[in-house]
């Protein structure tokens, strides 16, 4: 049985790993009520945008020859890898890693595959199995639509320059604090829209619904990779905060466990010093 001594140290230990879990785990609450807040603001205007945009492409009757839905055969792949910069948070990056390595090996397979990481983790991972063009860590610094769009208009030049003949996002989907779903959404070439039934929306355009297109495509694609970043900060604070609160129950436990693990120690150690003074004390009286 470990001595007095070494149960106390890591009774200490434990607690004091408890006490930064449990303050990592209110960082990441109040952390995640902003975030969530943000996406959860942001998702009806995404899909009003969505909306609009089917409405107006439905109507068009396959006259739009927009750059941005170009079909070319499938060469060369982009693959956009949304994790955090920090750990800590369960699963949240490991599952964006697995599924960014599955779609390099087995989804594109005999295809080249290059990546842009967005966040650290990617960033260390997969720059040392593939080849990372880009690395956008510094987002979460300022996380604006500005900034983000910067990063969706260097993905749009790289399609419709050739770079590129088809570009993937992966990222964790924002669902509740315990839930986050992995998605892999295709960025360009923009995916055709497809509406149930006739399209009952009647609309006064000016100028032309193409020119009208033209524009909104670029701003839908922006909104669409804002979304996922958003989607996959608010995803970070949740797992993070479930991960901590895990973490912050195990050492309780632990803790709990080393006490009374220390307790019965000190009782043996307390009975076993009783029976040698008692021996000594027959010895004597012998």
């Amino acid at each position: 049985m470990a001595n007095l001594k070494e149960i106390r140290n890591r009774i200490s230990s434990v607690s004091s790993t408890m006490q930064i879990t449990s303050a990592m785990k209110m960082v990441s609450a109040a952390k995640l009520k902003k975030a969530q807040d943000a996406i959860t603001a942001m998702r009806p205007y995404a899909d009003k945008l969505t909306e609009l945009l089917q409405n107006l492409s439905a109507s068009l009757e396959g006259d739009s020859g927009s750059v941005y839905a170009d079909n070319r055969m499938i060469k060369k792949v982009l693959i956009v890898s949304i994790t955090s910069n920090r750990g800590l948070c369960g699963a949240f990056n490991t599952n964006i890693l697995k599924q960014s390595v599955n779609l390099a090996e087995n989804v594109h397979a005999g295809k080249e595959v290059d990546f842009i990481a967005v966040g650290k983790k990617a960033n260390d991972f997969l720059g040392k199995r593939f080849k990372v063009i880009a690395n956008h860590s510094g987002v979460y610094d300022d996380l604006t639509f500005d900034n983000v769009a910067d990063i969706a208009e260097s993905l749009m030049l790289l399609f419709t320059n050739g770079a590129y003949d088809r570009i993937e996002i992966v990222y964790n989907k924002f669902k509740n604090a315990a839930t986050q779903i992995v998605m892999t959404e295709q960025f360009l070439p923009i995916v055709p829209l497809e509406v149930e039934g006739n399209v009952s929306a009647d609309y006064t355009f000016e100028p032309s619904k193409v020119e009208i297109i033209e524009q909104l495509i670029p701003k839908s694609l922006k909104t669409q990779l804002y979304k996922g970043i958003r989607d996959s900060f608010a995803s970070e604070h949740g797992a993070r905060m479930t991960a901590m609160h895990k973490a912050t129950d195990n050492a309780t436990e632990m803790r709990d466990q080393l006490k009374l693990k220390y307790n019965k120690a000190r009782q043996a150690s307390i009975t076993n010093e009783i029976l040698e003074i008692v021996g000594g004390a027959e010895a004597l009286n012998n």
